[in-house]
């Protein structure tokens, strides 16, 4: 999307796409579960666990951390992540509202 059309939409718009595509892919459904479980893992954790290579899931530890879902420190040459806590909280308002809002047979023409 050309950026003055993404500049267009408001912030709430913009935040709920961003949450959404980062959990559009089974694979970052997984890695949040497994930080869930694990409360913090370094990407080999992660390979380990999921059936794809470390470079597939340097990627989408990349998107996670784009949309702010998940943070990673780095301890020496490692990266460790984990949920972040702040965003987290923001991701499951922000989506809430935008699914809490009431839509019935008479609103649909279709």
């Amino acid at each position: 999307m050309a950026t003055t059309k993404f500049n267009e939409f408001n912030i709430k718009e913009k935040k709920v796409a961003l949450y959404c595509k980062a959990l559009a892919h089974p694979a970052r459904i997984s890695i949040l579960n497994l930080l869930i479980k694990r409360k913090s893992c370094i990407c080999s954790d992660v390979v380990n666990e999921l059936p794809l290579s470390q470079s597939t899931v340097s990627q989408h530890l990349k998107e996670l951390k784009n949309a702010g879902l998940i943070k990673g420190d780095i301890d020496g040459p490692r990266v460790c992540y984990c949920i972040d806590l702040d965003e987290w909280k923001e991701a499951k308002h922000t989506i809430g509202l935008f699914f809490s809002q009431e839509v019935t047979a008479s609103d649909s023409s279709c």
